[in-house]
């Protein structure tokens, strides 16, 4: 079975069935989430232009103010509407058009708790990135480099020390059997398999 990721950007625990328990709540506010970027502004009557990375463009203005990577305020939106590869925001703040356009290219966050709770089976992309892998006992393996999709299913990225390259695991129950949020633990049992896949053939 195929496990879904949420992007910003979202995957269970220890079993995949039950026992779903919570990143503690320190780790996720204290966390700032990248969702869209500034492009500067639009015309001259204080609006501004904004790429949403969310997978539901509009999902970006539902969490009030976005900020940049310290946490500081740098967009509160008002409204906003599509435009050709981006949305035109009006914004509560008031600044000039060359205020605006001197942020083009910064990053608009957003606080890792005020996201919704990812469902059963379903992780934020985020919340992977950087996880440990083992095999079998108590000694990581590797690490969650980042999540990939070339068209088709989602790959975690994994890498291990002293490979040459980076390893691709889908994202499957049978591929991946645990993921524990909370303890911080991914196992792929197969993963000397995925690393040397000529050992297999």
């Amino acid at each position: 079975m195929k496990l879904l990721t949420k992007r910003p950007a979202l995957f269970s625990p220890t079993s995949f069935a039950a026992n779903k328990r919570a990143m503690s709540a320190d780790t996720k506010t204290q966390r700032l989430i990248p969702m869209g970027v500034l492009k500067g502004a639009h015309g001259v009557r204080g609006e501004v232009r904004v790429k949403s990375f969310t997978a539901d463009p509009d999902a970006l203005f539902k969490y009030g103010p976005l900020t940049d990577e310290a946490g500081k305020v740098l967009l509160t939106p008002i409204t906003a509407r599509p435009g050709k590869d981006h949305f035109i925001v009006r914004p509560k703040e008031n600044l000039q058009k060359e205020d605006w356009d001197a942020l083009r290219g910064c990053l608009l966050h957003v606080a890792r708790d005020r996201l919704p709770e990812a469902e059963e089976d379903e992780f934020y992309i985020e919340d992977l990135v950087g996880m440990p892998v083992f095999t079998v006992g108590d000694a990581p393996e590797g690490r969650v480099r980042a999540v990939q999709n070339f068209g088709s299913d989602d790959l975690l990225e994994i890498e291990i020390p002293g490979a040459p390259a980076t390893v691709y695991v889908p994202l499957t129950r049978a591929d991946v059997p645990v993921i524990d949020m909370a303890a911080r633990r991914i196992v792929i049992p197969e993963l000397s398999l995925w690393a040397n896949p000529d050992d297999d053939a």
